[in-house]
């Protein structure tokens, strides 16, 4: 039928080695109007479609090629809120061949992290990010689906709910405990707040990831190791990359930014494999009767558990049991840190501020005894300091950019499937149309209000909203109020002769203070032993008696020898001892004489 369709056509052409024929003629005339009137509707239908859709966010002219990379300053969340005062609160960039659209408003906010939330559910993710997340297979860039609801799922279950939190809060206050301990030892003289209290978040991080797996030295080798790659990781993150503006020279990754990425994301894999090692040797070990781990339990065997549970509907692999670990060591060690810092500085520069707070902490904890957890609730003006914070300061000025996964739209605007959609938190949160004062500094403003960082009010958004909000609220929540409440508490600061406070930020991946801060710790508890560092073997102390009491009680009855009587006197020394040895009687008790041996 094809064949005869198109000898048909062929016969029907006027080939010039044919003699002329009107009614052949006719024929071809007849199929070359249909054909010209086919195309034309084709071509009017589809222009007319593309004529209902709406235009484009307004913006800047972008030149051939470059776009707007020129016009770009380095604090880009300033920029775009200043794109933002001229274009309105939907506006758009060209970087390269990047459609980027730029969201500065509550209601359209709420039109992307909710209303079109299945949409605007995926991330856009960066090159040097796919390296470092192995592929994108974390619970930040991993697009939305099955896998990250599971991915989640292990987060906010099995890692970050209270009842783990709580779990590890003695870790937790161990890695403080010896930060305060540092400052005292550093009275009078100045210390990089920022710097230590990064490396207290690191140290908080890895006890909790594997606190039960490494020790001593080792863990103190392995804490320097991740300080330098944490630092770079998020450093080459916020490099802008040419092959994020022109995709299709991705592959030759011109400015060496993914291979640095992927040199120092095999690190991180040597350390989780080093890691993942010791903790299954560690489990083998307690498997066989030894005892070894007993007491250990940490995330990582929480993680490793999960992985191998066979029932799973959708087993956790190896790859994403290292992608959370990563998720967990970069986000929980800059963003908290960073956050302390601005507080501090902030708190410093108002010395009202810091009044109020030692006042309230006096009340409720004294200045005969220490911070503990169990306090913060109790704190109400120290929640409200940590909600200004996040408010004038927001770790995340612009969120995690978000990729529409078909075209819309927003604002009365199209988004184009692809594009990559910034919240501009930082400028929400400083609306003078919604914030009296919005660049003071006034934590009055949250004393005995609604707000909250839930995600719910679109005014207030430190956290993002939505599905993919972060799922760490809970541990930077204490994990910040904690540590600010100790340094409030056990110090007063000042800063050196001469110097003024700095409170401008610098733009990255993580929001930073420009100038770090450099402060002089004074002592005010009444009593200095309140600063003494906590025995750093309590665990492995803890372990060692546990197993050696239950092990000898479940083995023996014991008896004094006729005559006797207990002497529980102690005799002083460095270590304190009994008076008398304690000499007694055992007697087997066990069924199986061989479970002696």
């Amino acid at each position: 039928m094809s064949l005869k369709f198109f000898k048909s056509l062929f016969d029907s052409f006027p080939w010039p080695w044919q003699e002329p024929n009107i009614e052949q003629n006719g024929v071809f005339f007849s199929c070359f109007l249909g054909i010209i009137a086919l195309l034309w509707f084709l071509w009017f239908f589809v222009n007319k479609s593309k004529k209902g859709l709406p235009p484009l966010p307004p913006g800047p002219k972008a030149l051939p090629l470059i776009g707007n990379l020129l016009s770009l300053n380095p604090e880009l969340h300033t920029y775009l809120a200043s794109l933002s005062q001229t274009y309105g609160p939907i506006c758009r960039l060209w970087l390269g061949k990047k459609f980027v659209v730029i969201i500065t408003s509550p209601s359209l906010a709420r039109e992307v992290l909710k209303d079109q939330h299945t949409i605007f559910s995926n991330r856009d993710m960066p090159a040097t990010a796919r390296e470092a997340s192995y592929g994108g297979q974390d619970i930040v860039w991993i697009p939305y689906g099955p896998k990250w609801r599971m991915l989640r799922k292990v987060c906010v279950r099995d890692m970050l709910s209270a009842s783990t939190l709580d779990s590890v809060y003695a870790l937790r206050r161990r890695e403080l405990r010896q930060s305060i301990n540092y400052f005292y030892n550093q009275a009078g003289s100045p210390v990089n707040i920022g710097e230590q209290m990064f490396l207290t978040m690191l140290n908080v991080i890895t006890s909790m990831l594997w606190g039960g797996t490494v020790k001593g030295e080792e863990k103190a080798s392995l804490g320097a190791e991740f300080r330098h790659a944490v630092s770079d990781l998020i450093m080459l993150v916020s490099i802008p990359n040419l092959s994020d503006f022109y995709p299709r020279l991705a592959w030759f990754d011109l400015q060496g930014l993914r291979k640095k990425m992927k040199v120092l994301a095999n690190r991180f894999d040597k350390i989780f494999e080093c890691m993942i090692d010791q903790r299954q040797k560690l489990d083998r070990n307690d498997g066989m009767g030894t005892g070894i781990g007993l007491g250990s339990k940490d995330f990582l065997q929480v993680l490793l558990k999960l992985k191998d549970e066979a029932d799973a509907k959708m087993p956790l692999s190896m790859t994403e049991l290292k992608a959370l670990l990563m998720d967990m060591v970069v986000a929980g060690t800059d963003t908290t840190s960073n956050t302390v810092e601005f507080a501090m500085a902030e708190i410093m520069n108002k010395p009202d501020v810091l009044r109020k707070l030692q006042q309230e902490l006096e009340t409720v904890v004294g200045k005969d005894n220490i911070v503990e957890e169990s306090h913060i609730r109790q704190l109400p003006y120290l929640y409200a300091v940590m909600k200004e914070v996040l408010r004038i300061h927001p770790i995340l000025p612009l969120l995690v950019s978000r990729c529409p996964s078909e075209t819309c739209i927003v604002g009365g605007y199209t988004v184009p499937k692809g594009s990559s959609v910034l919240v501009n938190v930082w400028a929400i949160q400083r609306d003078p149309s919604i914030w009296e004062n919005p660049s003071e500094f006034h934590p009055e403003r949250f004393v005995d209000s609604k707000w909250d960082y839930s995600g719910k009010d679109f005014n207030y958004l430190p956290f993002g909203s939505g599905r993919r909000m972060c799922a760490g609220t809970a541990m930077a929540e204490r994990m910040f109020m904690y540590s600010l409440a100790s340094l409030i508490h056990s110090f007063d600061w000042k800063l050196l002769e001469g110097e003024t406070l700095d409170l401008s930020e610098k733009f990255g991946a993580i929001m930073k203070k420009k100038r770090p801060l450099v402060a002089v710790p004074i002592p005010r508890l009444s009593n200095p032993t309140l600063y003494e560092r906590i025995c750093v073997g309590t665990a492995m102390a803890e372990r060692m008696f546990m197993y050696s009491l239950v092990s000898f009680i479940h083995s023996f009855d014991c008896k004094l020898p006729e005559g006797e009587t207990l002497d529980l006197t102690g005799k002083f020394g460095i270590v304190l001892m009994k008076k008398r040895p304690l000499v007694a009687v055992p007697i087997p008790r066990l069924s199986n004489p061989t479970l002696y041996e």
